[in-house]
């Protein structure tokens, strides 16, 4: 950790509990250029998996039978 990180978060723990929360969360907040390269990014993994599906390269499976698959392979690991 940095000296000047160091410092924010001393800082930081002075403020009031809503203050803190206020900070958090614009903390947490992208740019709209950030914003726009992650919808990017989704929508070309949605394209990619939409494709998957219509070429028959992958399988659906129900979602009965995907917490079947899950917790088999749980199971498994706990062996």
């Amino acid at each position: 950790m940095t000296p000047k990180l160091a410092d924010y978060i001393a800082e930081g723990r002075t403020l009031s509990a809503d203050e803190r929360e206020i900070a958090a969360l614009a903390l947490q907040q992208i740019s709209d250029t950030e914003q726009a390269e992650v919808d990017a990014a989704w929508d070309e993994e949605i394209d990619l998996r939409v494709d998957e599906i219509l070429t028959g390269k992958v399988e659906l499976v129900d979602g009965e039978e995907t917490r079947r698959m899950a917790r088999a392979m749980l199971a498994a690991r706990r062996k």
